[in-house]
């Protein structure tokens, strides 16, 4: 197992220059979605595990120029060589997707094919096993998008309480990481679980952007609702000082609109892109909640850049789309406000969104090609603004972008 010092986990904005953050490489998984089981995982579409495989390998290699890179696959494998936590894992998995069957033969693997087929799937006539599904253990092909089932919110890991019950093995495996690896030091949080009296909450990482160390936005629609935005302002009042939740009413439909960073994402510290139809639409509301101590007090704001400006984060932004309707509406829906930080004023996201890198040129940020980051032909430390593209012409298809396939644990703190 993985013996160096735990990282101290800190994510106290978007922007932070980043040191450590957490992937899943796409896999075989990916060809487990057919046209008949897709709408059962949430792709809209199946993709090309090879195609998809090249892309993400640029993806990650820009990754690896900034930070330290770790990949859940081999994180899951350490810890699954403990024969206590590889037994507790199994009976979770077996108890909560009703495989009791499948024991047996899932303690028979060593820990890193039990930690391949806990990814993949199981298919029967690996366990001879008669059933009209073809898998005794469905497959995970969403766990490349890193970012739904757990989110950092300041020193904390947050596990999410999912929408779908197609998602929940993540969460369980997730979990495990980050209490039992050693490579965490943190005090890992369930916020709908440890303070939903209800326990209807649904809470997702993509809703929940972390803007200052006392700023947190949140987005309220089909993924996350209100118990769990609530459960997220009781956590809050656990922390010192004064904080702030903006919470963003989101479309129900369509699926483009599932989560807060399709439509807003930090660029620097005075830079955001926007979708503009939601995020300047007086249709959906916004409300901002102060948290002061037990006490939470909310009230309607005119918009999120206004909420957020009220607080002295005065955001410029930048349009998807570049203010034309139609291009925006398209590009919006291959994850074109997606964006992932890697410091302030360089980011990463799709280059297939030619409209909305125009409209990024024209706001300062240089276009550079991940393929030349990645092959040492532009080192980042010489570009002042920029936004490194990388192909994504498959991988958008399974509805996210640069945002949705990181998770990261540690970044710098941001002068603002």
């Amino acid at each position: 197992m993985d013996s160096q010092e735990g990282i101290k986990v800190s994510v106290n904005s978007e922007i932070g220059k980043l040191q450590h953050v957490l992937v899943h490489t796409p896999g075989p998984e990916l060809e487990k979605v057919t046209p008949e089981n897709a709408h059962t995982f949430l792709f809209s579409d199946i993709l090309n595990m090879q195609v998809a495989q090249k892309e993400y390998s640029y993806f990650k290699r820009v990754l690896q120029k900034v930070a330290e890179v770790h990949e859940i696959g081999d994180l899951l494998t350490d810890i699954l060589q403990m024969d206590s936590v590889k037994n507790a894992m199994i009976n979770r998995v077996c108890k909560t997707e009703d495989k009791g069957f499948l024991a047996p033969y899932l303690k028979t693997l060593p820990a890193e094919e039990l930690s391949r087929q806990l990814i993949e799937g199981v298919r029967l006539e690996d366990v001879t096993f008669i059933n009209k599904d073809p898998y005794a253990l469905l497959p995970i092909p969403n766990l490349f998008f890193m970012r739904d089932a757990s989110f950092t919110m300041f020193d904390n890991i947050m596990i999410s309480n999912m929408a779908t019950t197609v998602r929940s093995r993540e969460c369980l495996i997730l979990n495990s990481i980050y209490n039992l690896h050693p490579l965490f030091d943190t005090k890992v949080v369930n916020p709908v679980l440890s303070y939903d009296i209800h326990g209807e909450g649904t809470v997702e990482g993509g809703d929940v952007q972390i803007i200052r160390d006392d700023v947190v936005i949140c987005g309220l629609g089909s993924r996350t609702n209100m118990h769990g935005v609530e459960a997220l302002v009781e956590h809050l009042k656990t922390k010192p000082g004064v904080k702030h939740l903006i919470f963003q009413e989101l479309p129900l439909e369509p699926e483009s609109f599932i989560h807060l960073d399709m439509v807003f994402t930090m660029l620097d510290v005075d830079r955001c892109m926007i979708y503009e139809p939601v995020i300047m639409n007086s249709k959906y509301k916004t409300f901002h909640i102060t948290v002061d101590g037990q006490k939470a007090i909310g009230k309607e704001v005119t918009d999120l850049l206004a909420g957020l400006k009220e607080i002295g984060i005065d955001l410029e932004p930048v349009y998807c789309g570049n203010r034309n309707n139609d291009w925006a509406a398209r590009e919006q829906w291959h994850s074109g406000c997606n964006f992932f930080c890697l410091e302030p004023g360089k980011f990463i996201g799709y280059g297939r969104n030619q409209h909305t890198l125009e409209a990024l040129n024209k706001a300062g940020f240089n276009i550079v090609t991940a393929a030349d980051v990645a092959n040492n032909r532009v080192n980042l430390d010489n570009v002042k603004k920029c936004i490194v593209a990388f192909e994504g012409n498959e991988l958008s298809r399974g509805g996210g972008g640069a945002r949705c396939m990181t998770m990261p644990v540690q970044r710098m703190a941001v002068e603002w």
